[in-house]
């Protein structure tokens, strides 16, 4: 037996002391500040050192939790899924500083399902759909669906981005791979996260190539796609948008970064939509 004030002062040796105490919690069941509370509280350390010797080999902590919470939603996570971030949060209050009221809403490389469903509990009356390549990503994101309570208006189904879809949506969510092939990153994500949800091409823009084209057909009268981006990428991503006949603004993330794009059909600028 251990006690908690020993065992972090131990873990924040090898880890950061945040990271050790969010293991800590999840090892004994219960949350950060219950810990904190008790630190002369004993326990069997075998579990959370486990945890601490994962993480100190680079495992990110929300692969070793199995959650992350977006959007104030507790999601599920697995190595098969990027994680999270809250930069990406800016696209639901992108969509949502719009004004627009979306009965139909599409999340193409819908991964952990985090977009959706946080877009679906900002608008009860939508039912939505989420597309990716990975039957993996998908099972993790119908188990978030059904955990959240929301698996009767989302539905799942593997698919290239838009491709075969029919139909047209108020609201089109997207987080592509947006990272440059010979970019540095840091090794708890190079190493641990998908590749195939990181990395687009030299320039990061080739899903956006392949994404673009699509996204009319799919857009329904008046409707909206808010689509991430990498921070130096808003003039490529808005001429390429440009090409596909859709006009969009840049919306910034806390950080006062370009997060995402706001597109919408071209004409409909000049039909007042």
């Amino acid at each position: 037996m251990t006690i908690v004030a020993q065992a972090l002062r131990a873990a924040a040796a090898r880890i950061d002391r945040f990271d050790a105490e969010v293991l800590l919690a999840v090892a004994l069941g219960v949350d950060r500040g219950a810990l904190l509370l008790a630190p002369e509280r004993r326990f069997s350390p075998e579990l959370f050192d486990s945890h601490v010797a994962r993480r100190e080999a680079g495992e990110p902590v929300a692969y070793i939790t199995g959650h992350r919470e977006f959007w104030s939603l507790d999601l599920l996570v697995t190595p098969a899924v990027l994680i999270p971030r809250p930069d990406s949060e800016t696209l639901i209050e992108a969509a949502l500083a719009t004004g627009i009221s979306p009965v139909s809403i599409l999340d193409l490389g819908t991964g952990s399902g985090a977009l959706l469903l946080a877009a679906l509990s900002e608008w009860p009356a939508a039912t939505g759909l989420g597309i990716d390549a990975s039957a993996a990503a998908l099972a993790v994101a119908g188990r978030n669906a059904e955990r959240l309570g929301l698996a009767g208006r989302a539905a799942f189904r593997p698919g290239n981005w838009g491709q075969g879809l029919t139909g047209r949506f108020d609201l089109i969510l997207c987080n592509p791979p947006y990272v440059e092939t010979g970019a540095e990153l840091a090794a708890d994500v190079r190493d641990h996260e998908p590749a195939s949800a990181l990395f687009a091409g030299p320039e990061g823009l080739d899903d956006y190539r392949r994404l673009m084209p699509q996204l009319p057909a799919l857009l329904a009268p008046g409707g909206i796609a808010v689509i991430e981006i990498g921070w130096t990428q808003a003039a490529a991503v808005l001429t390429l948008a440009a090409a596909a006949g859709l006009v969009g603004v840049v919306r910034r993330d806390l950080a006062g970064r370009d997060r995402c794009v706001v597109l919408r059909h071209a004409n409909a600028l000049l039909q007042g939509a």
